[in-house]
Order: C-alpha cells, then sequence, then structure tokens
C-alpha cells in the first residue's frame, strides 16, 4: 500500500482536468511540477460564480499528485465546513484522477480556519511564547462578560456620565486589533460618540488582557493577534515556515491586517504561497476585513505575485452578468475583469419602481406566487437586503399571506442560555482560572448570586499559591460554606466538579455525566425546557465525534452548529419556505430568482456608508454581490417613498427616495425598467360598443327603478 509520503502512480493529466476551463487548468498547473521547489507566488482573481471552490480543489489535489507531502500543505479557509468540504473534493478529484481510491488527502491535517489553526499552532508553541498550553477560549459573549467584570473593578460603571456598554467596549476593542490600528483612529472612524472615553478605555483595555492571562484565557481575536505576534519572532517565524511547502487561502479579500501579516510571515518571498478571491467581493470591513490585502498582494513580492484571473461565469445570465459588470465597473480601484457566460437569455433584470413598501412587498408576493405556479420552488428564490429591517413590511405581507418563509440571522447556538451554561461546566473544568466560566457555573445553584459567586472565586485564588489549578479549585469548593438555600445541591456540585477538574470519566462518558447533573437546573431555570433539552442532547452527540474535551471547546467556539431550538430557524412543517437574507449572509449564495429590496439611496448605499470614497466603494461591492447570486431572474425594487415614524420634532412623515447612485441613468438600458403595478392602456370603444353599452344602461337603469315599484 503506497504511503502518502512515497511518490504517487503515474496519471492521465488531461482526463482529470478536461473539465476546467483554460484559465482554470493554468491556475492549478502553476508551479505543481516542481512541489518541492514551489514557485512565487499566486494571485487568483476568481469572478462571481467563477468556479473558484473547484479551481482551488483542484490545484491542491493536482499538488498531491506531483508528489507534495499533504502534511506540509497549510489550506486556510473561513469556516470548518468549507474546509472539509474542501477536503471532500481533493480526494474525490485525486480518486478519479489515480482510477482507485486516493488516500492522498486524508493526510491533509493542516487544513482549517485561520482561528482553528491558529489555536493548533499556539497549543504547540504554547511553552516557547510563555502561554499556558490549557488555555481557554472565550466566545464573544464571554469576552464581553469579562470586559464588564473589568469595567466595574475599575469603577468605569459608575462614571456620573453613561461609560459605554460591556459589548461596545469589547467592539472597540475588537476593532482595534483586527485592523491593526490605533485606539483614536478606531474612535474617530468607527466610535466617534465614545472618543471622550479614550483614556479610560485604553485604561480598560490593558486591564482586560492582563486579566485575561491571568486566568489563562484568549478570546476569539487572541488566535490572531498571538499567532502573528509569534510569526514575528525570527527563530519561530523560521521554524513555523519550514514546517509548510504550500500554503493555499480561500476568500483572501475577507482577510484583515492580522492574517495578510501572518501569511507574510508564514512565507515572506511569497513562494508557495497562493490566495484566491474577488475584490469586487469584500463587503465586511465591518468585521476588520480591508479589501487592500488583495488590491495590494502582487506588490509585496519581487518579482511581483503572479495573477490569473477567472472571468467565465458558470451561474448567471449574459443579462445578469452585464449589468453587474457595469455596476462594479464604475469602482474607483478594482481588478479589471469582465464576467461572460454561454447562458444566453431574453430576460434582462427588472429595475421596478413602486409606490411605497407596502407596493414593495405585495410585488414580491406575486411575482414569487407567479413563478412557484410555473414550477419554481419557494427555496429557489430569495429576497435580499442592506439591513435585517428593511424586511419588516415583507414579513408582515408574507405572514398574512400564509408564505412560509426564512429569515437567515437570529439566535445561534452559543448564544443559547443553556447551551452556555453547559460550555462553562466545561471551559472551568479545563481550566479553573477562568473567571467568567467559573462566575456562570457557580450561579446555577439556587441561592447562589453574584457576591457569593465573587466570594468563592476569590478563594480559589488565594489558595492557588503555585499548585495545581484544578486541586486547588476542588479544594476551595469543598471547604466553601454556601447559603441555606444552595446546601442541598451543593455536594452534588462539588462531587461532579471534583470529577471533571481530575479527569475522573474519559471523554466523552464525562459530557453526559455533566449533562445528568445540569437536566434539574434546566429545568427549574426554564419553562420550555423540553425544547432546550432538544439542543443539549444535540450538543452530547456532537462532543462524541470529538477526541477530547479540549478539541470540543476549541471547535465549538470558533464554528458553532445551528440551534434546534432557534425560532428564526427552518419551519418544521413546511417543506418549501421562502428565503430572507442580508447581502452579507447571502454571500456565497446562489438562487434562480433574486429580489433586491430598497434599492434607493438611504439603503444601497446606506446612509452610514456615504463618509469617504473607500465606503461608497464597499456600499458598490454589496449591490454587486446581491446581484450576482441570480442565475435566472433578478428584480432591484425601488419604493419612490418611505413612511418614517418618530421623526425627532418632525413626527411621522413620508420621504421621498431616488433610485440607488449605483445605477445612474446610461446603465438603464441593461435593465427592463418599469413601474408597478403595469397598467394596461385601453383600447378606443366601438360604435357597436357604444350603443351596445347605452342599452345596456338604459336596460339596468329600468331594473333599478322597477326595484322600488
Amino acid at each position: 500500500m503506497t504511503s502518502v509520503a512515497e511518490s504517487p502512480p503515474p496519471f492521465d493529466t488531461a482526463a482529470w482536468l478536461a473539465k476546467l476551463n483554460e484559465a482554470q487548468r493554468e491556475a492549478v498547473e502553476h508551479g505543481a511540477d516542481t512541489p518541492d521547489a514551489p514557485p512565487g507566488a499566486l494571485l487568483v482573481i476568481a469572478g462571481a460564480g467563477s468556479g473558484k471552490t473547484n479551481t482551488l480543489a483542484h490545484r491542491v489535489a493536482n499538488l498531491l499528485l506531483k508528489g507534495a507531502d499533504p502534511r506540509r500543505i497549510l489550506l486556510l479557509t473561513f469556516s470548518r465546513r468549507a474546509a472539509l468540504e474542501m477536503t471532500r473534493r481533493v480526494t474525490r478529484i485525486a480518486s478519479h484522477a489515480l482510477g482507485t481510491k486516493a488516500a492522498l488527502a486524508q493526510g491533509l491535517t493542516w487544513s482549517g480556519t485561520f482561528h482553528s489553526v491558529g489555536a493548533r499552532l499556539l497549543r504547540e508553541y504554547a511553552d516557547a511564547i510563555d502561554l499556558a498550553p490549557a488555555f481557554t477560549i472565550n466566545d464573544r459573549e464571554d469576552s464581553a462578560d469579562l470586559m464588564n467584570l473589568v469595567r466595574h473593578e475599575l469603577g468605569l460603571s459608575a462614571k456620573e456620565r453613561r461609560f459605554p456598554t460591556k459589548n461596545t467596549c469589547f467592539a472597540i476593542y475588537s476593532r482595534v486589533v483586527n485592523t491593526s490600528g490605533s485606539l483614536a483612529h478606531v474612535l474617530e472612524h468607527a466610535f466617534p460618540w465614545c472618543a471622550e472615553w479614550e483614556p479610560d478605555l485604553r485604561r480598560l483595555f490593558a486591564a482586560y488582557v492582563e486579566a485575561k492571562q491571568k486566568q489563562s484565557v484568549l478570546d476569539y481575536d487572541d488566535l490572531l493577534l498571538y499567532w502573528s505576534h509569534m510569526a514575528a519572532e525570527p527563530s519561530i517565524a523560521a521554524d513555523l515556515s519550514a514546517r509548510f511547502d504550500h500554503v493555499l487561502v480561500d476568500e483572501y479579500q475577507d482577510t484583515n491586517r492580522l492574517q495578510a501579516s501572518i501569511l507574510l510571515a508564514l512565507k515572506p518571498d511569497g513562494r508557495g504561497l497562493t490566495v484566491v478571491g474577488d475584490d469586487a467581493q469584500s463587503i465586511y470591513s465591518f468585521r476588520g476585513a480591508t479589501v487592500r490585502n488583495i488590491l495590494d498582494f502582487p506588490a509585496h513580492f519581487d518579482p511581483p505575485a503572479r495573477q490569473i484571473t477567472l472571468e467565465r461565469n458558470y451561474r448567471s445570465t449574459a443579462p445578469i452578468l452585464a449589468a453587474s459588470n457595469a455596476v462594479i465597473e464604475l469602482a474607483s480601484e478594482r481588478y479589471t475583469k469582465n464576467l461572460w457566460t454561454d447562458t444566453a437569455s431574453a430576460q434582462r433584470p427588472r429595475l421596478v419602481s413602486v409606490a411605497d413598501e407596502a407596493d414593495q412587498a405585495r410585488y414580491i408576493v406575486e411575482q414569487v406566487l407567479e413563478a412557484r405556479e410555473q414550477g419554481m420552488t419557494l427555496k429557489s428564490q430569495a429576497v435580499l437586503f442592506r439591513a435585517a429591517h428593511h424586511s419588516a413590511a415583507l414579513e408582515i405581507e408574507l405572514t398574512r399571506r400564509n408564505i412560509p418563509f426564512v429569515k437567515f440571522g437570529g439566535l445561534k447556538f452559543l448564544d443559547s442560555v443553556h447551551v452556555k451554561d453547559l460550555l462553562a461546566v466545561l471551559r472551568w473544568a479545563e481550566n479553573p482560572r477562568d473567571r467568567v466560566a467559573g462566575f456562570r457555573v457557580v450561579q446555577l445553584l439556587p441561592g447562589v448570586g453574584p457576591a457569593t459567586a465573587a466570594k468563592l472565586l476569590d478563594d480559589i485564588v488565594a489558595r492557588a499559591g503555585g499548585g495545581n489549578p484544578a486541586d486547588t479549585a476542588g479544594g476551595a469548593l469543598a471547604a466553601f460554606a454556601p447559603p441555606a438555600r444552595a446546601r442541598e445541591d451543593w455536594h452534588p456540585f462539588v462531587e461532579l466538579m471534583s470529577s471533571v477538574y481530575g479527569r475522573q470519566t474519559p471523554w466523552p462518558a464525562e459530557f453526559e455525566q455533566v449533562r445528568r447533573w445540569y437536566e434539574p437546573h434546566l429545568e427549574r431555570n426554564h419553562e420550555d425546557a423540553a425544547i432546550r433539552h432538544g439542543d443539549v442532547m444535540q450538543m452530547e452527540s456532537i462532543a462524541a465525534t470529538y477526541a477530547s474535551r479540549e478539541r470540543f471547546l476549541t471547535e465549538l467556539t470558533l464554528d458553532p452548529p445551528d440551534a434546534t431550538s432557534d425560532e428564526s430557524g427552518v419551519p418544521l412543517m413546511d417543506e418549501d419556505y421562502l428565503i430572507l437574507s442580508t447581502i452579507h449572509s447571502a454571500k456565497g449564495q446562489e438562487w434562480r430568482n433574486v429580489f433586491v429590496l430598497n434599492g434607493v439611496d438611504g439603503c444601497i448605499p446606506s446612509d452610514l456608508g456615504t463618509g469617504s470614497e473607500a465606503e461608497i466603494d464597499e456600499e458598490r461591492r454589496l449591490l454587486y454581490v446581491a446581484m450576482t447570486r441570480a442565475k435566472e431572474d433578478l428584480h432591484i425594487v425601488v419604493p419612490q417613498r418611505f413612511y418614517v415614524h418618530n421623526q425627532t420634532h418632525m413626527g411621522d412623515r413620508h420621504v421621498w427616495a431616488s433610485r440607488t447612485r449605483f445605477i445612474p441613468a446610461h446603465l438603464l438600458p441593461l435593465f427592463d425598467a418599469y413601474a408597478w403595478p403595469r397598467v394596461p392602456v385601453p383600447s378606443a370603444p366601438t360604435a357597436a360598443g357604444l350603443a351596445a353599452a347605452a342599452r345596456a344602461k338604459v336596460e339596468i337603469g329600468a331594473k333599478l327603478r322597477k326595484m322600488w315599484d
């Protein structure tokens, strides 16, 4: 049996690459003949619907088939599901090329998200960077809770003028980290209403970092921040770079400055580095992503990175692409590309003017139902919008007409109270110094409030010294005198925590042990415990797929599944349903029939997104992303007026709107532009018709008079 380290048997290149177009093959074969001596950096500009994922999977498969060691390939994606799908595709492609069941892709052990790979590397290099290997990872809500604890300890919550909330504070901190910008710059451009608090925020963030280090916890942003600092150390950087011959990155337009710095540190000369993305789909600046990463990528290397552009579109019709190309062509800075397709159509994208939001909702419902009557399922149709509240009127109309729909967004799995309770128990077991987790767990018991919880946690810290944290925490729990109401539950609680601290029950049976302890508290604290219990059982099933508690906590925090009790989820009674989604959530998706709500200035672009040319360009890219989700039919709806409620000094009123500036007059020939409803033009009456109408009038009049005789 051939091992992954041995050379694979010869294969027919032409056969397995036959379905790729010329540009895709060029990207796949770049430098693959010398896998042990990789060429310079490669930038693949992949237009919407151009087969980006398929091209990247073929490139990885080609490297493997040409002899690259899969254990020395680093594949970075933006979700764990994307990484798994990529691995499945690589396996399928390699198997097809070899004509046998290929085991090569199974060696792709370094395939995952930036954050998950960062977590793995930080644990491996923990001793070298003075980091506790058993660190736990806070999700964003827990990070905000810790920020709030520090905020309270510093007395900032007691300010005479209201200090920014914990979520705002953490959002500011996260923006500073991910953009590698200064606090002053972030406050000025993203949080101007908080600028007066700059000195206090600086003090808060320093204390927050210190609290994390004392408790051996990292937040989501730390996984990139620590990795970036680690990669900047020459001795560690050399070792990191030597581990990987090839580094491939998907969706490069969505990376932030930290991620770009990590890649440049891993491959400073660009050899073996491949990034794939589309500058025209860079729409996540609010998360810290910057389009500059992909625009400036070639210039980082000498010679500059090679560029290959994928322009053939396999999704949309030619008229949709013509309009989409024209919209994005007006951007101030971009990579030149012109998407094309063989899919012809006589139907241009529709630019529909309606009176107001109510008519907009009625138009969409009418068109959706008409398409459904013609055989198009609801699930193959989508309504996209710039902001979640834009769909309010439509949701009311859909509900009135009994049309099932799913709105993407809402409560996520890890945001559910009961899920966070269980994770807190496991996180506190993994890291007894984790004050946020401990604070939450102790208060699950009846009669235990914040003051009692804080006292217990202080006792644990006081006992710590240089001893084993698990033994210290277990001893503090056993010695603590609980409140009267908690005494009955205290002994089972101490037994549980002592067991999980000491790993007395192997994983994943340990999860069942925690779940059984938690169930009475779930029933006591929640009226809908039966529904929430479904999430708990789902978690237990997920836990069984991981080799250890640490891997389970890390992966679940970095890439959580959806909650079964999520009220915004798929309707349980309907097999078919309409998709409602923000444009940001729709990226990467496609539907046969797409409606774009509120194609007016103030919505697209948003009033808040016109402060600079860079912001306006990103708003333009948002419209482009929305348009390129459509396969067959595209409707951009333009309400002429909006009814605005509770305006200061002006009350409720109508405001008039104008068509989005991103579709100027000279682009109108690319659209089927009309007003709805279309009023039919009456034909001129004939002489015979007029005579018949006169007779009918007389007859009707006589009948009406006779009714009262």
